[in-house]
């Protein structure tokens, strides 16, 4: 797996996890690092290999812990790339919706499925 573009990884602000969330995490991942208590989303672009610099988008959730910490190699959901940015934006703006009403894991397992 390559790296993270961190020049191009803009970050939201923290969300709690919730509870149902929480649940569903817990059943999922090994909870012996930190304790995973916040959603961090997070815009990131992935240079197309090109001649002309274009890059493409797409929107990654990672579980984290109060100070923001957590496993770039392990993200909960990835996108596929999106060619626009205004459309990763509004697909982290869905996300973030979705976490703030508890349903994050229920909407990005319903997504993996379809």
């Amino acid at each position: 797996m390559q790296t993270p573009n961190l020049r191009d990884f803009y970050q939201k602000a923290l969300i709690p996890i919730g509870l149902n969330d929480r649940n569903a995490l817990m059943e999922t991942r090994n909870q012996k690092m930190t304790p995973l208590t916040h959603w961090l989303i997070a815009l990131e672009s992935e240079q197309l290999p090109q001649a002309k610099e274009y890059f493409h988008w797409k929107v990654s959730i990672y579980p984290s812990n109060t100070e923001g910490t957590f496993e770039w190699r392990k993200p909960f959901y990835s996108s596929s790339n999106l060619e626009c940015f205004d459309s990763a934006i509004e697909l982290a703006r869905l996300f973030e919706t979705y976490s703030k009403n508890d349903q994050l894991f229920a909407s990005t397992l319903q997504e993996k499925i379809s």
